[in-house]
Parts: C-alpha cells; sequence; structure tokens
C-alpha cells in the first residue's frame, strides 16, 4: 500500500474514509496508527469545510443543504477520536478533545440544531443540584434512546425500499426518468442526517462532562504533587525499601538454623498410602475444628453460655456449608479405590483359573481330530476312489 495521501482526496471521500475509521473506533479498539489516520483525515476535512464556508453563523437548519448536514458532524469525530489517544500528558489531550466538542455544540447551537431544554439545563443560570443533575441526564437520555430508535427505523425503512427496487427492476425493466422518481429519497435523508446530529449531541454533551470531571481529578492530583513534592514519595519508598531488606535478612537468619516441617495433612497421608509409605488401615490423627461465623469474641473461643451459641448459630454464611472436608472425600475414594482394585484382582485371579482349564480341554481336542484326519487318510490311501465298482463298467 502506497502512503497515506489526504490532499489529493476529494471532500466526500475523505469523510467517507475518516466515517469508517470513527465507526471502528465506536465499535472496538483501535491501534495507535488508525486513530492517527482518523484524526489526520477529520482535520484535512474541517480545513476544507472553513475554506469552503460551507456554514455560516446567520444561517439555520432549514437554509443547510443535505449534502453538507454530514460535515457538521467532523469536530465531533475529531473530538471522540482524540479522546481515545493514548499520551503522556494526557491533561493536553482532554483539552483538545473539548475544545473540538465545544466547537460542535457551538456550530450547532448557531443553527438551531440543540432543544432549547438542553440549553436552559446546560447553562449556568440553574442551581446544580443532585436533583437538577438527574433530571437533565434523564431528559437527555431519552432524547438520545428516540434518535437512536428513529435512525433504526430509518434504516429498515431504507433496506425495504432497496428490496423492493431490486425485486422491480427484476420483474420489469425501469425506463429512463424513472429511477430518479424511485430513488427519490432526500426527505428520508435528511432526516436521517438530522438524527445523527441530534444523537451525536447528546453523546457530546456526556463526553464533554466526563472530560471536564476527568481533568478537574488530575489537575487536582497533580497540584496535590507539586505541592507535596517528590520527599513524600522518596520517603515512603525508602520506608518500604528498608522493611522488605530487614525482612529478608531475618528469614535468611533463620533458614541456616532451622527448617520448616513439613505440614502433616490428610492429603499427604493419602499420598503415603499411594507410595506405600503407610497403610490405609493405619488411623490418621488429622482432625478438623468446626467452622464457626460470628463476632470476634465468639470465633476460636469456648462457649459459656446458651446465648453465645446461639448467636454463634445465628451468623452462619448464606451459602451450604460442605458436608465432608477435601481429606475426608479423599479417605473415602482411597478406601472406594482399594475395593476396586481387590475385586479386580479376584475377577483377574478367576479369569486366569479358568482359562488354563479351557487351554487344555482344547489340545486334547486338537489331538483327538489329528488323529481322526490322519485315519480318515489311511483309509482313503488304502481305498482308492471307484476301486469297488469295477463290475458295473462296460469294459470290466
Amino acid at each position: 500500500m502506497g502512503e497515506w495521501k489526504t490532499e489529493d482526496m476529494p471532500l466526500p471521500a475523505l469523510f467517507e474514509e475518516a466515517s469508517k475509521i470513527h465507526a471502528m473506533a465506536s465499535e472496538s479498539s483501535v491501534d495507535r496508527e488508525a486513530l492517527r489516520k482518523g484524526i489526520q483525515t477529520l482535520r484535512r476535512c474541517d480545513e476544507m469545510i472553513s475554506k469552503l464556508g460551507l456554514f455560516s453563523s446567520n444561517e439555520t437548519k432549514d437554509d443547510v443543504s443535505t449534502a453538507y448536514l454530514k460535515y457538521l458532524l467532523v469536530p465531533f469525530y475529531i473530538g471522540e477520536l482524540t479522546e481515545k489517544v493514548v499520551e503522556d500528558d494526557r491533561l493536553m489531550v482532554l483539552k483538545l478533545s473539548q475544545d473540538y466538542l465545544k466547537e460542535f455544540i457551538a456550530i450547532c447551537e448557531a443553527l438551531e440544531l440543540i432543544p432549547e431544554e438542553e440549553l436552559e439545563s446546560s447553562s449556568h443560570r440553574g442551581a446544580k443540584t443532585p436533583a437538577n443533575q438527574r433530571a437533565k441526564k434523564i431528559a437527555r437520555f431519552k432524547r438520545q434512546r428516540a434518535a437512536e430508535a428513529k435512525l433504526q427505523e430509518i434504516n429498515e425503512k431504507k433496506e425495504r425500499r432497496r428490496r423492493s427496487l431490486r425485486a422491480a427492476a427484476l420483474s420489469s425493466p425501469v425506463e429512463v426518468g424513472e429511477e430518479d422518481v424511485l430513488d427519490d429519497d432526500g426527505e428520508e435523508e435528511r432526516e436521517a442526517w438530522l438524527t445523527t446530529i441530534s444523537l451525536s449531541v447528546c453523546k457530546a454533551f456526556d463526553l464533554l462532562e466526563m472530560l471536564k470531571k476527568e481533568e478537574e481529578m488530575l489537575v487536582a492530583v497533580k497540584e496535590r504533587q507539586t505541592k507535596e513534592g517528590e520527599d513524600f514519595a522518596r520517603e515512603i519508598l525508602d520506608e518500604r525499601t528498608v522493611r522488605a531488606e530487614t525482612w529478608h535478612r531475618s528469614a535468611a537468619s533463620k533458614a541456616a538454623f532451622s527448617k520448616p516441617a513439613e505440614p502433616i495433612t490428610c492429603a499427604t497421608f493419602a499420598q503415603d498410602v499411594i507410595e506405600g509409605r503407610a497403610k490405609l488401615s493405619q488411623a490418621h490423627e488429622h482432625k478438623h475444628q468446626p467452622l464457626i461465623f460470628g463476632p470476634a469474641s465468639l470465633v476460636g473461643g469456648r462457649f459459656t453460655s446458651e446465648r453465645e451459641r446461639m448467636a454463634a448459630q445465628v451468623f452462619q454464611p448464606g451459602y451450604r456449608l460442605p458436608t465432608m472436608s477435601i481429606e475426608e472425600a479423599g479417605l473415602r475414594e482411597m478406601e472406594m479405590m482399594q475395593k476396586w482394585q481387590e475385586r479386580n484382582a479376584k475377577l483377574m485371579e478367576e479369569a486366569n483359573s479358568s482359562w488354563h482349564k479351557e487351554g487344555t480341554t482344547s489340545t486334547n481336542d486338537e489331538d483327538a481330530e489329528v488323529e481322526k484326519a490322519r485315519a480318515w487318510d489311511d483309509w482313503k490311501d488304502d481305498h482308492p476312489r471307484g476301486a469297488g465298482n469295477k463290475k458295473l463298467t462296460p469294459c470290466g
């Protein structure tokens, strides 16, 4: 593939290519190179729109041509893609993304594409109480859902028209001049782009609020780090380093004189039985204490009254406790395995003994068959074929 060049591409092709990248970035994560290409293409679109002067501040949405409505989304697309860029200076990315989103909102406000209730709720006139914020978010969410449903309805209508036109073209030829009549969906296309812009306005306000909160958090963290300086972090690191070195020195000094004993559990006992170091009949001394749930004063202590015992029974987990431990289940499986091995050994012994008897009988039968075959061969040698019928022949 050649080098990515946008200078020679027309505006519709640039917007189409950028829209594909934006759709991919919205549905799933894309790599940094794809984001860079998308932002570069959208910025080229923005430059061409400014040079061509497609939009004016003294116009409304009714004055804008249907073919130019889609280019209003260019600043919104740039703001969304810029927010996804991963850079060391996150504050710069947030500010750049907010600038493009504010530019998109300002253009839509000038063209009267933003509802009045959204402008009133977003302005600083009313008090920003939790109730007002909640009502604003609910109203914006309803508008967003309505726009999504309307877009889906328009797309389904387009798909049905496309299928009907294809079926009509297959059944009867379309004459010259009728194609424009059949494909005359300019009003529908305008409605689709206006709905898309309305949906993008809702997303732009939500994204702008989120970016502002993130910027405030980053600024607060940066101010705190600047105020406290690096001494605080260095002091914590030094303390952790000293603590780790002390722990390692203590562990190294104890390892030379002491060796940790292997814990004796029922699992190790089962392994000893498998490898022949112990017998299943030997009793193991591993015992389990009952699990008691409750306050710290009750767990691990003795019950001095019936009230404490009842309190310990109240604080039980919300799930069923196991009826046996893992070690007890292992012992039960070991016992079942031992019975199965004994049964297999007995069956193998019986099979071997019966096979020995059957083998002797079959050998005797084979010897008898051989003797019978030899006797028959001797009789045929003494009595050739037709030897007793010579008198019946004509020449006899």
